[in-house]
């Protein structure tokens, strides 16, 4: 199920295991995974997109050995909310992952996370290609974080 809404996500989410948070490009997927507990998000992969066969192949494997209970997939929207080719791409790769992976999908707002994360990446004076090499999974683990941090929140409220 694909769910834009958190609350919605968390409630059909097992109480235990990780989740992936996922920054699709046009040309490599940066995968993030958090820990069982879902507090910390740590970058994991970068990987070069291929046909959606082999990129199901490589994110169920990756999900098996961590066992993930949902994804987080990181949703580009435009700085006024709307939704460009991009967002439109990211939609449909969440409805092509759907059903093959069988996980709880949330389509969580990116806006600003590679630049943060290439902002950082900056004042670390990485190189220019140390920060191609791992902006994509960067940019996932700041996604995925994001929505950690809310859902954290959301159990403090609930208090």
């Amino acid at each position: 199920m694909i769910f834009e809404d958190i609350e919605q996500f968390v409630g059909a989410l097992p109480a235990y295991g990780a989740l992936i948070g996922l920054d699709l490009g046009t040309k490599t997927i940066g995968l993030a995974l958090s820990d069982t507990s879902r507090l910390i998000a740590s970058p994991d992969v970068t990987l070069k997109k291929a046909k959606l066969s082999t990129d199901l192949e490589n994110l169920k494997k990756t999900i098996t050995a961590h066992e993930v209970a949902g994804i987080v997939l990181g949703l580009p929207r435009n700085m006024d909310g709307s939704e460009g080719p991009r967002a439109q791409s990211t939609r449909a790769f969440a409805r092509n992952i759907d059903g093959p992976l069988g996980l709880p999908i949330l389509l969580w707002d990116e806006r600003l996370s590679t630049a943060a994360v290439t902002r950082t990446l900056l004042d670390a004076d990485a190189s220019r290609k140390r920060r191609a090499e791992v902006v994509d999974k960067m940019a996932a683990a700041y996604i995925l974080q994001g929505a950690l941090d809310r859902m954290k929140h959301m159990k403090a409220d609930r208090l």
